[in-house]
């Protein structure tokens, strides 16, 4: 069986995130990469050996679909500064969930919900852009190769951008000929592994090397 490649780069990452735990002064938002990227590997894991098994596997990719979603938001929560825009990521942590599970159990149930998943979609892609905004609007230059958050941002808007097409037009695009399935897995691919590659990078641009001594 051939492991699908963007586990590796997810594994790799999770890595990455490790030293975040144990590092003085690391926020808060970035100490939950580490369970949370474990948690991914495990449920992409399952989910991958259910379908080879030719096992269903909504029961439990669906739901974790909606748990992506609010782990984001409330990653974005932590990063955005503004209150009035904070407040409304807040309202959004509370509501989406309700909204996910009436979907996924009720409104769609027994299909991909892509009403929610273009919804969450949409947030995450707003309030990264509003973060480009807002940081783009401080007093003071920031080094950007050395902020996790631009990087973070960076890569779920890209992920989402690009997804909110594929998934929210699911129900029309599932039944499409194998050779188009086959290139949107390519290109779901591709997505995967430059979001986690980001994390990776945001996760180890807080690393500072010493410059080596030279002897004379």
């Amino acid at each position: 069986m051939n492991i699908p490649g963007y586990l590796y780069v997810e594994f790799i990452s999770l890595l990455a995130s490790l030293h975040l735990l144990f590092r003085k002064n690391t926020p808060f938002y970035l100490k939950l990469f580490s369970p949370y990227l474990l948690l991914t590997l495990i449920v992409e894991i399952t989910s991958w050996q259910m379908i080879n098994n030719q096992v269903n596997s909504s029961d439990l990719i669906f739901p974790f679909s909606a748990f992506e979603f609010e782990f984001y938001l409330f990653i974005l929560y932590h990063i955005i500064q503004t209150p009035g825009i904070k407040k409304a990521v807040l309202y959004a942590l509370v509501i989406y969930p309700l909204l996910a599970v009436f979907n996924i159990y009720y409104l769609q149930a027994g299909v991909f919900p892509s009403f929610t998943y273009s919804l969450g979609c949409l947030l995450i892609v707003t309030i990264c852009i509003y973060y480009f905004y807002e940081l783009f609007h401080l007093p003071s230059s920031v080094n950007l190769l050395r902020e996790p958050a631009f990087w973070i941002c960076t890569g779920l808007l890209f992920f989402y951008i690009c997804s909110l097409p594929l998934f929210g037009m699911y129900s029309l695009i599932y039944r499409a000929t194998t050779i188009i399935m086959e290139n949107i897995s390519v290109i779901l691919t591709v997505m995967n592994v430059l979001l986690y590659t980001l994390f990776t990078v945001a996760f180890l641009c807080v690393v500072r090397f010493r410059k080596p001594i030279l002897k004379s």
